[in-house]
């Protein structure tokens, strides 16, 4: 029987097997679990709130949860989102209810996988079992928990997030799981170079679960090769194989790494920019939406510091959907370093969004009267047109002084001009203009 329960163990995937016991066994995440940090205090004083644990997969969402239960000792029941209902939940709560009243209570951790998956009342249900303590709510999620759970469930849950694991903690992770004889491989016989090992960190992403599975295989083709070494990258290339980047299209990678790319080309970085770029097409980002958000940065970020940067970007986008991709994503790179490099200026952006202010605040203003067209004699009885100056009439084409605002906003400035760019020789002209109006005016 015990051998049997020892195959049955070793026949668990090698992430399974190698999940952490103790919380020193626990790779990454000091913030949240060194000496002194929140959750290991919490642990360590017994009391323990319900909580989020947010981070991106395969950083021990399910091993904290499960570990929580453990140094508490309570009962520790779990549900998938994917899978469970409302009646699910009730099950779960009555458990609860009958392990706290047992003749030696306990109390209970909930651990909800994917709990974003929840609709609001999936998450109404788990609110007053939340509230009186009958359970201890653990749940994870890859989504940002502000967007995705409901306030009033929300507002009873601590945050916790965890963040992807760094290249040294995924190799720490891989020399205990190759030389642990118990639980992992006990591969010493089969040792992978160390330049493997690094490879697989890196190929890992931060993910834990994904690191184990790649050295399990590893390990299976050395076994089966009579043992790997330096050199054989065409082996090691098939076994990473071509792993994309960290990414999700619709959650909190996809705007953050747009965000990413935006206040590169702001912050004047092409390299920068680059990088973000290449890592969204990596990742399946449709590169169509990225030549969208390179023209608004044309126009929001760059204005008329440097026209030249929209008509660039529009024939870049252009250029794309002639040619698709890979082709294509040239087009958009070159439209990317040129508005990183591009002269600044968000005077335009600033200058509309004020007068868009200006409309909100004071209403329908009226047109003033020698603004107004008359294309009929009533029009022209009643005013409309009159003392209007034609500026082409007039020197320099124009007419100083003349007054095109409603009355109540005479003499506002919605626009200041950068001095960076061309926008410092608008400016200028600007200047000019405004001056011959004031003087005219007085």
């Amino acid at each position: 029987m015990q051998r049997q329960a020892l195959n049955d163990a070793m026949a668990a995937p090698l992430s399974e097997r190698m999940r952490p016991r103790t919380l020193d066994e626990v790779v990454g995440q000091p913030h949240v679990l060194a000496v002194g940090a929140p959750l290991r205090v919490a642990l360590e004083s017994g009391r323990i709130p319900s909580m989020v644990l947010w981070g991106p997969p395969g950083v021990g969402k399910t091993t904290l949860a499960r570990l929580i239960a453990q140094y508490t000792d309570a009962q520790f029941l779990t549900l998938s989102a994917v899978m469970a209902g409302v009646k699910d939940i009730r099950e779960a709560t009555a458990k609860a209810q009958a392990e706290a009243s047992g003749l030696t209570p306990r109390r209970t951790v909930l651990f909800i996988d994917e709990i974003h998956r929840f609709n609001k009342s999936q998450q109404d249900a788990l609110l007053p079992f939340v509230e009186d303590g009958t359970l201890i709510l653990i749940g994870a999620t890859t989504e940002n928990p502000s967007f995705e759970l409901n306030g009033a469930l929300l507002s009873r849950l601590r945050v916790f997030v965890l963040r992807s694991l760094d290249e040294p903690a995924i190799l720490a992770l891989l020399q205990r799981a190759l030389t642990d004889s118990e639980r992992g491989l006990g591969a010493p016989d089969h040792a992978l170079p160390q330049s493997w090992l690094a490879r697989i960190a890196e190929a890992a992403d931060g993910d834990a679960r994904r690191a184990l599975i790649l050295l399990e295989t590893a390990v299976e083709l050395s076994r089966a090769s009579g043992g790997v070494k330096d050199g054989d990258d065409d082996l090691l290339q098939k076994l990473i194989g071509r792993g994309l980047r960290r990414f999700d299209k619709q959650g909190d990678n996809f705007y953050d790494q747009i965000s990413a790319l935006h206040k590169s080309v702001r912050g004047s970085d092409p390299d920068a920019a680059l990088y973000w770029f290449a890592r969204m097409l990596d990742g399946g980002a449709d590169p169509g939406y990225i030549a969208r958000r390179v023209v608004r940065m044309a126009v929001e970020d760059i204005g008329l510091a440097d026209p030249r940067a929209l008509q660039i970007s529009l024939e870049a986008w252009d250029a794309y959907d002639r040619l698709g991709s890979p082709e294509g994503d040239l087009a958009l790179a070159q439209a990317v370093v040129y508005v990183a490099v591009a002269a600044k200026s968000n005077a335009a952006y600033t200058a509309f969004g004020a007068a868009k202010a200006a409309v909100a605040a004071r209403g329908s203003l009226e047109v003033p009267m020698h603004l107004r067209n008359a294309p009929t004699k009533l029009m022209k009885g009643l005013g409309y047109g009159e003392g209007y100056r034609y500026d082409h009439d007039e020197g320099a084409a124009h007419a100083a002084g003349q007054q095109f605002l409603p009355d109540a906003l005479v003499g506002t400035e919605f626009y200041a001009p950068s001095t960076r760019g061309l926008e410092g020789k608008i400016g200028e002209k600007l200047a000019a203009l405004r001056a011959a109006n004031r003087t005219k005016r007085k």
